[in-house]
């Protein structure tokens, strides 16, 4: 008979198991466009998120007057459909590039 911390051990990693293939851990598949900036291979939401920054970090594409703006270079022009996008915008285009993998 297991004792009260086993179990309570055991329901730990059941549950550390399921977070890593769902929500914000499940892989996500990018598209074409949005491959071109974090790569082809299916991530995690958060890991795609990361890598978005990085690049944007990268190429100084922050407005340096409200850096809560992005300004757009072609790659992500493909992602946004527009020149420019708030932080807060960016998670809405680019969940339209993501597929479930």
């Amino acid at each position: 008979m297991a004792t009260a911390k086993q179990e309570a051990g055991a329901k730990k990693a059941a549950t550390k198991q399921t977070k890593e293939g769902s929500g914000i851990h499940a892989p996500v598949k990018p598209s074409g466009d949005l491959g071109a900036i974090v790569g082809n291979d299916a991530l995690p939401r958060s890991e795609v998120i990361s890598k978005v920054w990085d690049y944007i970090k990268k190429n100084n594409l922050q407005n340096p007057e409200n850096k809560r703006e992005i300004l757009a270079d072609d790659k992500l022009k493909k992602v946004f459909g527009k020149d420019k996008a708030t932080m807060f915008e960016m998670n809405k285009y680019i969940s339209a590039h993501l597929s479930k993998a």
